[in-house]
């Protein structure tokens, strides 16, 4: 158990960290706004639509006496609607390190400087990176779209449909949420998802204490813009940790021997800084 605290633990340094960086902050930032637009456009659309979309799919229930086909019919919208939340944190973290790769594979970078020990670099193209992380992004979400698909199923169990299965969905959507974000740091160190998703299996319960409480925050979409850059960071720190990497010597926000990180556009690391090429 005490692996959920410690990863509450880094979703928390995560914040600190960006929190004492101001400017990697709001270099964070872009990706997630730009994104928001996109989402807030989509499920305004979708809220337009859920009614008939239900209506269509259940044609057996038009001729049903009231007040049956309006409690039915909402069961299933509001079934509908929490399935589509369900991928939604996902996807917006997806959709958001994609459109932000750039941006949060540099600043995962400086938190790995600040942090003392090697800072590796993929050293792909950015294209060829965008493609792997796309591909890969695809992979989750059609394994978070199954599970959707299974616990949507199971909601209708009297009782176990409105307890465990809400439980079951927010554990789910955390792990896999801490698969994106890790994604960041575990890819530069030319760890792939096949080996990905064993390395957080083996410690299940720190997944899930970063996970889960930050697809509960990410229900909130500002929250969730305003979260991503320190996520990402935590997300790093912890790779550290996964991977034995962490040195634990250096202070928060300094590299070794006290340097200061470099905001974005600043000067380059010094020569003496170990990089994995």
């Amino acid at each position: 158990m005490r692996d959920l605290g410690v990863g509450l633990g880094y979703l928390v340094k995560g914040q600190r960290w960006v929190g004492a960086h101001g400017r990697w902050f709001g270099f964070g930032l872009l990706p997630g706004l730009v994104t928001l637009v996109l989402y807030a456009a989509a499920l305004i659309g979708l809220s337009y639509g859920a009614d008939d979309l239900i209506s269509w799919a259940t044609p057996f229930a038009d001729d049903w006496s009231s007040p049956w086909q309006g409690l039915f019919r909402g069961f299933l919208t509001a079934l509908f609607f929490a399935l589509v939340l369900f991928v939604a944190v996902i996807a917006f973290t997806a959709v958001t390190l994609l459109v932000g790769q750039p941006f949060y594979e540099s600043l995962s970078e400086a938190v790995d400087r600040s942090e003392g020990g090697d800072v590796p670099e993929s050293g792909l193209p950015l294209l060829r990176e965008l493609w792997i992380s796309a591909r890969d992004s695809l992979r989750i979400l059609g394994r978070v779209v199954l599970y959707g698909v299974l616990l949507f199923a199971l909601g209708f169990i009297p009782v176990v449909g409105q307890t465990v299965v809400p439980v079951l969905g927010f554990c789910v959507s955390g792990f896999f949420l801490t698969e994106e974000l890790t994604a960041v740091a575990l890819q530069r160190r030319g760890i792939e998802l096949a080996q990905r998703l064993p390395l957080l299996r083996r410690r299940r319960l720190l997944t899930l204490g970063f996970g889960v409480p930050l697809t509960l925050a990410f229900l909130v979409p500002f929250v969730a813009v305003f979260l991503m850059p320190g996520a990402v960071a935590g997300a790093t720190l912890m790779a550290r940790d996964l991977t034995g990497t962490g040195s634990g010597d250096a202070e928060p926000g300094s590299g070794p021997a006290g340097r200061t990180v470099p905001a974005p556009g600043g000067p380059a690391p010094a020569a003496d800084v170990p990089r994995d090429w």
